[in-house]
Formats: C-alpha cells, structure tokens, sequence
C-alpha cells in the first residue's frame, strides 16, 4: 500500500515529537503492509513550512533503515499567503515536486471563492486532493459542491480511521457516502502518533475490499497513490464499489 497523508516527521508539526516515535510509526506501517508514504507536515499559520528542515528529518529517517520508501509532500491549509505562494512556486508544496498537492481546508469556513481557488491551482499545473472531506462539519451538506469540484478536477482522500468509525459516526456514514458516489480517489492514514492514530492501513483496506470489493481497495490504496508518486494520471479516476457485491453485502447486514 501506498500512503499519501502522514505526519510522520519529528518536531515538525503535531505529529510526532521524538525520532523514536517516528521510527515506531514507520515500523508500524512496514508490518502493515505500506510501501511507500508521503512524509506531509502542515504548512499552516500555526507550522510554517521547511523543506530544508523536511529533508533533514527525511535523511534521519532514511538511515535507520525502516524497509519503508519515503517521499517528501505537505499538507496545505488553503490560506492566502500559502496560495499566493503555490502559485508562485508550483512544486514547492506538491508531493515529490510533481503535480499532486494535499490542500486541507479551514476548520471555520469554506470560501465562496473556493471553486476558483481550485481553478488557479489547476491553471498553475497543481491537482489538488482535498484531504478528509469526511471530517469537515461544513462540508455534509455540500455533495453537490463537492462533486463538482471533482468534475472540474480536483480528488479526494479520505482517512483510514474515519471509514472504520474511529472519529465517530458522522464521518464515517459521510465517508460512506462519499465511496458509494464513486467520490473517493485515495484512502490515507493521516497518522499522528504509533498508538491513537497510527499509519497501520489494513483495516480500512480491508473494510473497503469487504464492503465495495477488492478493486476498488487497491485502486484507493495502491494503483492511485502510486500514480501520486510519479506524477502520472491516476490510472483509476473514479473507483466504483462493486454493486453486485455491496447489494449482497446489505441484503445480508
């Protein structure tokens, strides 16, 4: 599996704070089958944004030898100086310095110049993967908006623990929602820490090969991440459940 989404690096962010800790969440991903992972600390007004720190992290992560490929990405607050710099220095921000960006909105609001934000990103040469859309209270209410922002372009990840109900109910039944609409591009760990909210991917792999078939698993955590590493298109752009199984699955729930 590849993951896309993990805080992983040491004293960045609010992920973890110790090398230790780090290692132990790359020893976690390793026994759970991930390959790859996209390091993302958050480039925020709260933690500003250093790739020369990155790489050092990266470099001290890389010589234990932990079995697991790293690669470097951030996870992108929509905010106007963060913008106005994307815009200006497209790969700077994006995953491998290709052309897929991790862009998280604002917890309080949605801009009404949302779709256009989207569209300059696009313009500039950024695809943007708006990360746990399942997470975000305001966002329940706007499928439409949602996938028409996917119409015009842009992805979706979704958390591996929000499919399982770990962040409650609400996101879960949206993130459901969401796979079910064929919305969904990636499903990444979005991890913190080796104990809460850790990288292990298997169990949202299989919850997913379970409800919506195999298929569609290894499109969310292998074929589409994969293509997010090298920059190519996504060889999966609109991963469907498989009906005849999931109509088996509720006839039987």
């Amino acid at each position: 599996m590849v993951d896309i989404h993990c805080h992983i690096l040491p004293g960045m962010d609010d992920g973890p704070a110790t090398l230790e800790e780090s290692l132990a969440m790359l020893a976690l991903a390793a026994k759970s089958g991930t390959t790859d992972l996209v390091a993302t600390p958050h480039a925020s007004l709260r933690f500003s944004f250093q790739p020369d720190q990155i790489r050092a992290r990266l470099a001290e992560l890389e010589s234990a030898g932990t079995g697991v490929r790293l690669h470097t990405g951030c996870d992108f607050h929509l905010a106007y100086d963060n913008l106005r710099h994307a815009l200006a220095d497209p790969n700077r921000y994006t995953i491998n310095g290709k052309c897929y960006l991790l862009v998280e909105f604002p917890d309080l609001t949605i801009y009404a110049s949302t779709e256009e934000i989207f569209g300059q990103l696009l313009r500039a040469g950024m695809t943007p993967i708006i990360t746990h859309p399942e997470r975000n209270m305001l966002l329940w209410q706007r499928l439409p908006e949602i996938q028409r922002w996917v119409r015009n372009g842009c992805l979706l990840q979704v958390t591996a623990l929000s499919v399982l109900g770990a962040f409650g109910r609400k996101p879960k039944s949206f993130a459901d929602e969401l796979l079910r609409h064929g919305l969904v591009h990636f499903i990444a760990s979005d991890a913190h820490d080796p104990v809460k909210r850790t990288p292990d991917l298997s169990p949202a792999y299989h919850y997913v090969a379970e409800e919506y078939g195999e298929a569609m698993a290894r499109a969310l955590f292998v074929e589409n991440p994969t293509a997010v590493l090298t920059g190519e298109p996504l060889p999966v752009p609109a991963p469907h459940p498989d009906v005849r199984r999931r109509k088996w699955r509720l006839f039987w729930k």
